[in-house]
């Protein structure tokens, strides 16, 4: 007869000290979790807080002029840019990130050789560094295509950066959806196209939202591979011009050393755009969750 194991969180803390003592490699690794877990909450509280503290009080209604000049050192242009920077390198890496992440569950026989070659190279492209990119991007985008720097070269070197990230997350959302649905689909005469986008995909919206939040959190965060395609005009840009996002603008100010309490509070609202980005997102994966119920 098998044996009821209680889970050691249901258990009492006499309970938990015996079966500690029992197994002194638990608590031991016990006290490592939770030691990483404080450190982990501590250093982001540190960081928020050394934000907070060094840019709120230089935050002025002169940061949010629509134009820029040396005076005022607005940052209104660059947030401009940093939302149409976002919104171009999504229209370009989460369809194909879905599509190729949809072909490798829904169709590739296990076992094809093709998808484990895909699934190395996506991660391959996960692990290298930025400034590469942006090298690749001036040369092929910016020199080869005769695109400049521009807004549009900017955003598909970010596609490219980011598109295994969306893919990897959508696959293990599509692989985390139970067969059983896409078998109770076909059950009741639905096709493998509509099973796809009635059943599988709605499912999987939750994990979709979360690689593309992560996607997002990269694309405002980065610096390397804008500058040497985006540029560095400190003005609202079109598709094909010239512009510098929240992150670039942060750097400049930094850089020339003559704005840096401007610097702290570009810094802080940075920090807000991410958080407002990612609570947005949130609440969509929600609201979709709830419908897809």
């Amino acid at each position: 007869m098998e044996k009821n194991i209680t889970p050691i969180n249901q258990l009492s803390w006499k309970d938990r000290l015996k079966s500690y003592k029992k197994h002194p490699g638990s608590f031991i690794l016990l006290l490592l979790v939770g030691a990483s877990a404080v450190i982990t909450v501590t250093v982001l509280v540190y960081l928020v807080g050394y934000i907070l503290i060094h840019g709120v009080p230089y935050l002025r209604p002169s940061l949010f002029s629509l134009t820029y000049n040396s005076d005022n050192v607005s940052m209104m242009p660059a947030i401009i840019n940093t939302i149409t920077m976002v919104l171009l390198a999504l229209l370009f890496s989460v369809p194909f990130g879905i599509g190729a992440a949809i072909y490798l569950v829904e169709y590739a026989k296990k076992g094809n050789k093709l998808v484990e070659l895909v699934r190395i190279t996506a991660e391959t492209l996960t692990g290298i560094p930025s400034i590469i990119y942006g090298l690749f991007g001036m040369l092929f985008f910016v020199t080869a295509l005769h695109w400049g720097y521009s807004m549009l070269a900017g955003a598909a070197t970010l596609a490219i950066m980011v598109l295994p990230v969306i893919m990897r997350t959508t696959e293990e959302a599509l692989l985390c959806v139970p067969d059983m649905y896409r078998e109770g689909s076909f059950g009741l005469g639905a096709g493998k196209l509509r099973t796809i986008f009635k059943i599988v995909l709605p499912t999987a919206i939750p994990g979709i939202l979360s690689g593309i939040i992560l996607a997002i959190g990269r694309i405002v965060g980065e610096t390397a591979a804008l500058i040497y395609t985006a540029g560095t005009v400190a003005e609202a840009a079109g598709v094909m011009d010239s512009g510098r996002t929240l992150a670039i603008h942060m750097y400049s100010l930094s850089r020339e050393g003559l704005h840096t309490n401007e610097a702290y509070a570009t810094a802080v609202v940075l920090l807000i755009v991410v958080l407002l980005i990612n609570g947005l997102s949130s609440l969509i994966a929600r609201k979709l969750e709830a419908a897809t119920k």
